[in-house]
């Protein structure tokens, strides 16, 4: 079954809920406040089947000035739009707003209804002209215009035959995509718990799904515990529907208009925005607005870089991608300043002078169509799962030439060979300053070439020539040269080897020119080995295990230390290092035996 949402448009008291009502029989002045004052105040919902079979849904929104922010809320979760202007009251200064916000919107698909046209059939002419030449430069150019009455039914069937005609030019959403839904009501009902209504434009919800709701205070995990739309039980929902959510996990004090249902882990949130003005007069933004984007209202904070491109930040982190559209206005006034898209929902930071000039000029060559190796260019690098996040690749996105994958990463060539030239530099660096270094630290070297995550270093390091070992990096072929060292070691093997545990004491290390970066750097190669203070062969130990296993076991430390020929000071820190082995084991304060 295929299904659309439509919202309404128009001057207050043009007749928008007598023509829905008359459409679907469904009263959508939902408030005894609006029965009461004929005046819708908030969104109002009511759905039909067209002669088609199409199910549409409408979201009726408000015509009064003091109502704007709702009214940008309806249109914000629909795909089309139903124009009314009453044949008896001609174009009107609310219908000036609205088409303000459809043309801010970039909605581009509707049908213009010329209403109450009993009352003044004479009027019905000049009024759909009149419309024609006011929405001239909106979506709805070339939108049908259907003169029809609400009260005595004339040309509701050409209307319903209009709207099946523009819904059948709407693109097919995708059931597949990630879920980003608008909340625009929140209310609980007795023994079911918190429901939420909106529309979903794209992807499915089931029941049982897990979502995060994205609110003023973070992310909240919610499970929908049941599904409704058009007074139906369903299972499971796909696009374009207007449907009510029954959630677990939170209440409907704490969810609200403007808040969203996203796929968790699929979206980036951002507090910060680069946009580009594409309708309204306003040359200069001031810096305080009023912000409305989907179903929310919320205050920004707009600086201005040039006529066109503007940088907005937001109160609250949203799910905003390259392509959304937001609604500007000024705080002191209901008029609409302008309609901007976004360029970049992950711009770089101004931190140093002459950072706003130069993005003014990136922001003005940008364009919405923009390549993947453009976005992989400006950063450098960037993950595949973020580019996925901000809707840049979708799928199983090719890999654009000058980009090189990483794992995970999308990295610029460019980029990638400056890392590896600033990586050898540096250990180069470290080597120059100390020859007998085993090289940096891999945290310190990451650090250093400012690689965005650690997990680029290998590549890196094999790219510059590099060799890695033991959580180093170092410069190759270097694990045996001890430099200066090389003597003194030399002269301490051959003693060690004529005796395996007479341990140099500290004095006998001095006079071979041996200090604590020699010994280390000796133990690294291989070439000794250090038990604290006591400096033996890497050898050594199996060839105390020969001896100690010829011992009757049981033994004590002093019978090791005989068979040995060796002092306290090299048997007591040799046997605990046997011990850890697991060769050893020891029985109590002095006995050990010889593990079998």
């Amino acid at each position: 079954m295929t299904r659309h949402v439509v919202a309404t448009a128009g001057h207050v008291d043009h007749g928008k809920s007598t023509l829905i009502r008359a459409l679907t029989g469904i009263e959508t002045d939902r408030w005894a406040e609006e029965r009461r004052r004929g005046l819708t105040i908030d969104l109002g919902f009511a759905w039909t089947a067209l002669p088609s079979g199409r199910h549409v849904a409408f979201i009726d929104v408000p015509g009064h000035e003091r109502f704007v922010a709702n009214m940008l809320a309806g249109l914000g979760g629909a795909t089309s739009v139903l124009f009314v202007v009453a044949a008896d009251e001609g174009w009107s200064a609310q219908s000036d707003d609205h088409r303000d916000a459809l043309r801010a919107l970039g909605v581009e698909r509707g049908v213009i209804a010329v209403t109450r046209c009993d009352r003044a059939p004479e009027e019905v002419e000049a009024t759909s002209a009149r419309a024609r030449a006011e929405l001239a430069d909106t979506g709805l150019a070339e939108a049908p215009v259907v003169a029809v009455s609400g009260v005595n039914g004339a040309g509701l069937e050409s209307l319903r035959a209009a709207l099946d005609d523009m819904l059948a030019t709407e693109p097919e959403p995708d059931p597949a995509a990630r879920v980003r839904f608008w909340v625009d009501r929140s209310f609980t009902i007795t023994g079911a718990g918190t429901v939420v209504t909106g529309t979903l434009l794209a992807g499915s919800i089931a029941r049982g799904d897990e979502l995060h709701l994205a609110t003023a205070d973070g992310l909240r995990s919610v499970t929908v515990r049941s599904i409704e739309s058009e007074g139906a039980r369903l299972e499971q929902i796909g696009p374009v529907v207007r449907t009510g959510l029954n959630l677990r996990g939170i209440s409907a004090e704490e969810a609200h208009r403007g808040d969203l249902l996203l796929t968790p882990g699929a979206w980036n949130l951002t507090d910060t925005v680069d946009v580009r003005k594409v309708a309204g007069a306003a040359e200069n933004v001031p810096e305080q607005v009023l912000g409305h984007v989907g179903s929310a209202s919320i205050p920004l904070h707009a600086r201005q870089f040039d006529a066109d491109h503007l940088r907005l930040r937001l109160p609250r982190a949203l799910p905003l991608v390259r392509g959304d559209r937001l609604v500007l206005r000024d705080p002191g006034r209901q008029g609409i300043l302008a309609g901007v898209q976004v360029l970049d929902a992950d711009p770089p930071e101004l931190t140093r002078r002459g950072d706003a000039s130069r993005r003014s000029v990136a922001l003005a060559a940008a364009t919405l169509s923009g390549t993947v190796h453009d976005e992989v260019a400006r950063r450098g690098a960037v993950s595949l799962a973020h580019l996925r996040r901000l809707g840049l690749v979708d799928g199983a996105e090719e890999v654009p030439a000058g980009v090189r994958t990483v794992g995970e990463w999308w990295v610029q060539e460019s980029t990638f060979a400056g890392w590896a030239r600033e990586a050898l530099a540096a250990v180069r660096a470290d080597h120059e300053r100390n020859p007998l270094s085993h090289g940096i630290s891999r945290g310190s070297l990451v650090d250093r070439i400012g690689l965005p995550s650690p997990d680029l270093l290998s590549a890196v390091a094999r790219e510059a020539g590099l060799d890695q070992d033991a959580g180093r990096v170092r410069l190759p072929g270097r694990p045996d040269d001890l430099g200066p060292a090389e003597p003194g070691i030399a002269t301490l093997e051959v003693r060690l080897s004529s005796d395996p545990f007479d341990a140099p004491l500290a004095d006998d290390l001095i006079e071979l020119g041996l200090g604590v970066s020699d010994l280390a750097a000796a133990e690294r190669a291989g070439r000794v080995l250090r038990l604290g203070e006591v400096v033996l062969l890497p050898s050594a130990p199996a060839q105390a295990m020969r001896e100690l296993a010829a011992l009757e076991q049981p033994f004590t430390t002093s019978q090791a230390r005989q068979t040995l020929n060796t002092s306290r000071r090299v048997a007591i820190p040799l046997l605990e290092h046997l011990d850890r082995r697991g060769w050893t084991r020891r029985l109590d304060a002095g006995h050990r035996e010889v593990v079998r």
